[in-house]
């Protein structure tokens, strides 16, 4: 188990800073709208687990539905409004408790606080007279309806002094780039994800003997997340046996491990609202076959090659061209490919095998945001961004042309990634993907 140390950090102080922040990227003449998503049924008058939206929790850390948040840079009074469920103690007893419009004022940093239901009302005003709002159109049809609504009135009221924003603005302009480069109280809930996911894929290798189900694996993986203190899973844990794993997102979880499988495991703990995002590729009876060792030595290798390339002004481009090379180059050298790397790479036929991205932002989301392109060309890293460095190859049971060892094959090797000032950090480096380590884990049960 690794121990990372305690460190307070009031989350009131840190959402007063990005919401001062965000508020000064945008300018005093702007206004910015972010709001929950709605609620999802699952089956009858049963729900999904309600998870807050990112941007949301970003500005605020209140974790209600039916919330919305409105910024004001420019106004003398009410820069922070929200609109939150009011208390409601019948409901409560049923649902639990809400924080209502003294808590979002009191806690959560609203000069003013008003009843979810209000929201259509008293948007107009909130709005009118910006020369921009910032707001995710296209996320949610009915929010959607109340903004478009709004700016309909204020159209129909410009003759008596109120007129509607000049523009709507993408978030990303702003705010997702904020929420790009990781502050250290940010990174410090990412290293504890990180060390709760290490933790719980050391647990999965000690358990996933031949005749073991997939979905134990991912039944001591959550309880790993959530008895550590995690809140879950920061997304569907994928524990892929044998040919399973050439599946890239393969959820089901429901077959059992035979003798001689590898087992490929991409799982991250949620926590404090940000998410780990790892996976690994190991033997279930406790050896890699001599195949089965030939292809993993040459992704890990490519991987490693790959972070070792991560430092400010790389792109994360130029590190997938890196990996596609390097696994051409041995994909071919397996026979799984012909002809020149060059031919190869032109002609894309390595996607038949690795047909992925190599690195993606993470944060408050697995996928997180930010703009990947500046001006048409991919984006330069800089310290403070969190990247994923997963390179794999997947040869389907049923590829043509394959040499028959090959068959069956899936490996995936990822590591969570922070760019420092002079190159990088790896987030994950405790969980272990050397093949002596990785036999030795396997070895345990």
């Amino acid at each position: 188990m690794v121990a990372l140390p305690q460190q307070h950090v009031d989350p009131r102080t840190v959402h007063a800073a990005r919401r001062a922040a965000y508020m000064a990227a945008i300018g005093p003449n702007a206004v910015a709208m972010v709001r929950s998503l709605p609620e999802r049924l699952r089956n009858g008058d049963a729900h999904y687990p309600f998870r807050q939206h990112s941007d949301v929790l970003y500005l605020t850390g209140f974790v209600e539905p039916e919330t919305t948040v409105i910024l004001r840079p420019g106004a003398e009074t009410d820069r922070v409004v929200m609109f939150v469920r009011p208390r409601d103690l019948e409901l409560e007893t049923w649902n639990g408790r809400r924080a209502g419009l003294e808590g979002a004022r009191e806690r959560y940093g609203a000069d003013a606080a008003y009843p979810a239901s209000e929201l259509a009302t008293r948007l107009p005003d909130l709005i009118a007279n910006c020369d921009e709002l910032h707001y995710a159109l296209g996320l949610d049809d009915e929010t959607d309806h109340v903004v478009t609504a709004a700016l309909a009135r204020l159209r129909r009221m410009e003759k008596r002094g109120q007129r509607p924003p000049r523009a709507v603005v993408d978030p990303r302009a702003a705010l997702h780039e904020l929420r790009l480069h990781k502050a250290p109280d940010e990174l410090l809930a990412l290293r504890k994800a990180a060390a709760i996911s290490c933790d719980a894929h050391v647990a999965a290798m000690g358990i996933g003997r031949p005749g073991t189900f997939e979905y134990e694996l991912e039944a001591i993986i959550n309880y790993t997340f959530r008895s550590r203190g995690g809140a879950g899973p920061g997304y569907g844990t994928i524990a892929g046996a044998g040919e399973n794993a050439t599946i890239l997102h393969y959820v089901e979880n429901r077959c059992a491990i035979a003798e001689g499988d590898l087992v490929l495991v991409d799982a991250g703990c949620e926590y404090r609202d940000y998410t780990a995002d790892i996976t690994r590729t190991w033997p279930a009876s406790g050896t890699f076959t001599a195949p089965q060792r030939k292809v993993y030595e040459l992704v890990l290798a490519v991987q490693k090659s790959a972070i070792e390339l991560v430092k400010p002004g790389v792109t994360i481009d130029e590190l997938h061209q890196h990996c596609i090379r390097g696994l051409t180059e041995g994909m071919i050298a397996l026979g799984l490919l012909a002809g020149t790397v060059s031919e190869r790479i032109d002609d894309a036929s390595y996607k038949k095998f690795y047909m992925h991205g190599t690195s993606h932002w993470l944060g408050l989301d697995v996928h997180d945001v930010g703009a990947y392109t500046r001006d048409g060309k991919a984006r330069p890293l800089a310290p403070g961004m969190v990247i994923t460095v997963e390179p794999g190859l997947y040869i389907a049971v049923d590829a043509p042309d394959v040499p028959d060892e090959l068959r069956g094959i899936g490996i995936r090797i990822e590591d969570d990634i922070l760019v420092t000032e002079n190159g990088y950090e790896n987030l994950t480096l405790a969980c272990p993907k050397e093949v002596a380590d990785l036999e030795a884990a396997c070895r345990t049960h």
